[in-house]
């Protein structure tokens, strides 16, 4: 046989292949049509309930933990911490959002506002708890969430425990407010608990990348003091 009559059979068998599948495709859907019915409708029914809830449920609560959050900010900025976490006869507080809201981004945010008006008020393991809540993946709040759960547990006298978390805040930053911050208390925390070797590697870090930070500024004579104790 020629090549060419092979290259011509070869394409009729898998055009035969072909029409072979759509037949049993169209048989499959023809014997299964009420359950592909159903199938779909479920599927459709499913989309419109998510834009739906979406809609007039989660978009609307949203918005009304937003407006509450607003009142127990001004009270956190005012340092009136109860009044930020319990609220008043007029406005709810961090704890009440956090019950009601808490799904919401307002919610979320309560929480961390919480647990860092537990930490001013010297009630670490509460603060430990709320922070621990928070969830948050931005270059901020995020790294501040886990450094004011790292001063709790130094707080707590949880050295070890303190330093790691200042680190992870330090990995999740890459600005010049929070991430020479928290490598500062970092190696603060490695020199209370003698690991100057740490501690003269967070300073040089600081010197490296933020010379012009506040922390950067003066980060000279923690590097001497740290190396001469290294």
């Amino acid at each position: 046989m020629s090549k060419e009559k092979e290259i011509l059979k070869s394409g009729d068998e898998k055009l035969e292949a072909v029409e072979e599948a759509l037949s049993k495709t169209e048989k499959f859907i023809e014997n299964n049509q009420k359950t592909i019915s159903i199938v779909v409708g479920v599927l459709v029914v499913i989309v419109l309930a998510y834009f739906g809830l979406s809609r007039y449920y989660f978009e609307p609560r949203e918005k009304e933990a937003q407006v509450q959050l607003f009142a127990a900010e001004k009270y956190f900025e005012l340092d009136s911490l109860n009044k930020a976490l319990y609220g008043n006869d007029n406005n709810p507080g961090f704890i009440d959002l956090i019950d009601q809201y808490g799904s919401t981004k307002a919610g979320n945010l309560a929480k961390y506002y919480a647990g860092v008006s537990f930490l001013r008020q010297g009630n670490y393991q509460e603060a430990i708890n709320y922070l621990k809540k928070f969830k948050g993946n931005d270059n901020v709040i995020a790294p501040l969430a886990l450094g004011a759960t790292g001063d709790a547990y130094a707080e707590m006298n949880d050295l070890g425990k303190a330093a790691d978390l200042y680190v992870k805040a330090a990995a999740k930053s890459d600005n010049e407010f929070t991430r020479p911050m928290m490598l500062f208390k970092a190696g603060r925390t490695f020199e209370a608990s003698n690991n100057f070797k740490k501690a003269l590697e967070m300073y040089e870090t600081i010197k490296k990348e933020f010379p012009n930070s506040t922390e950067g500024r003066t980060i000279d004579k923690y590097i001497e003091r740290a190396k001469g104790k290294a």
